[in-house]
């Protein structure tokens, strides 16, 4: 190797150093995908804090500078992963809490274009459909540029309660939530499979359950996990985290990986102008192509009523 030899560093910046973001930097550290990572947030201090306590681990994980920054910071970075925002209220309504995180992002992402106008935009803050939506027409960034998180969170949840129930590893098991990251959620069973097997198949070859109020009971456990785990501990950030991670790393190793995240759909099945999830694939670039499923008519149907919700609150919210 020549002394001429240049190694890039890969950058990524966070916004919003909550429980999501804080926990995505420590699970990003760790996976060794990034050389530097830089929180940026609000409140500083809360910044300072999360940088030198995951600092702490860099000696017995993966080598990374971490620290707390500023908006200049997200110059170079490849991403920019926006975690910043509100949780919902009791007593608010959905409506509210959107105009209330679409205000912060009308702050935070100009100085993020400002200072990083070629990288790519992750955005995690909910509701994420309609904020990614929002966030792209911010930044006057292509589409392919600006991606959701999506039902990545969901469908990663059924493929574990699928895989619960079956006995069989999740990562053998190939399963989609589409549509809103929310209550209108479909769940793709026409194209569930273990092993090449469509689930139908599967449990009339080796004599597992497979019924309809069986289906249902996994499908409800899924939307109204984070209810639950709301109720229980206060906020969910783990799987969220890993679900970041998962997508920075086929931006950065440009590995068009198929995922449920949350981009902009354009005549697809009748479905115009709005962000919502749907098997994409995923590389360097952003967005490469949204898959066209063959759905089964009463999962196109859920799709569609999936799109018309996130329409008629996207065109209650002001971000002008």
């Amino acid at each position: 190797m020549g002394n001429d030899t240049v190694f890039r560093s890969v950058r990524v910046a966070i916004v919003g150093a909550g429980n999501v973001g804080a926990t995505f930097g420590y699970a990003l550290l760790v996976s060794g995908l990034a050389s530097e990572i830089v929180l940026i947030d609000a409140n500083a201090n809360k910044a300072r804090g999360e940088a030198m306590d995951i600092n702490h681990s860099v000696p017995l994980v993966q080598p990374a500078r971490v620290w707390a920054g500023s908006y200049e910071d997200c110059a170079g970075a490849a991403l920019t992963v926006i975690t910043a925002g509100s949780a919902q209220k009791p007593g608010e309504t959905r409506l509210d809490l959107t105009q209330r995180n679409t205000f912060i992002l009308k702050q935070i992402i100009p100085q993020i274009v400002r200072y990083n106008p070629d990288g790519l935009l992750l955005m995690a803050t909910n509701p994420v459909d309609i904020l990614t939506y929002v966030a792209w027409k911010i930044s006057g960034l292509p589409a392919d540029r600006v991606i959701g998180s999506g039902t990545i969170l969901d469908t990663a949840r059924f493929r574990y309660l699928l895989s619960q129930h079956y006995g069989v590893d999740p990562r053998s098991i190939h399963a989609y939530i589409i549509g809103e990251h929310g209550d209108s959620e479909v769940p793709v069973w026409s194209l569930a499979n273990i092993a090449g097997m469509r689930l139908i198949d599967f449990c009339a070859a080796n004599m597992a359950g497979c019924d309809e109020e069986l289906l249902n009971a996994i499908f409800k456990q899924t939307r109204d996990a984070a209810y639950e785990i709301i109720g229980l501990k206060g906020a969910t950030y783990y799987a969220i985290a890993s679900g970041l991670v998962r997508i920075v790393e086929a931006i950065l190793r440009n590995q068009s990986t198929v995922m449920t995240v949350s981009s902009y759909i354009q005549d697809y099945h009748g479905i115009h102008d709005v962000y919502l999830s749907l098997p994409t694939v995923i590389d360097a670039g952003g967005v490469e192509r949204v898959l066209n499923l063959d759905l089964a008519a009463n999962e196109l149907d859920g799709l569609r009523k999936s799109a018309d919700i996130l329409h008629a609150l996207l065109s209650q919210v002001r971000y002008d």
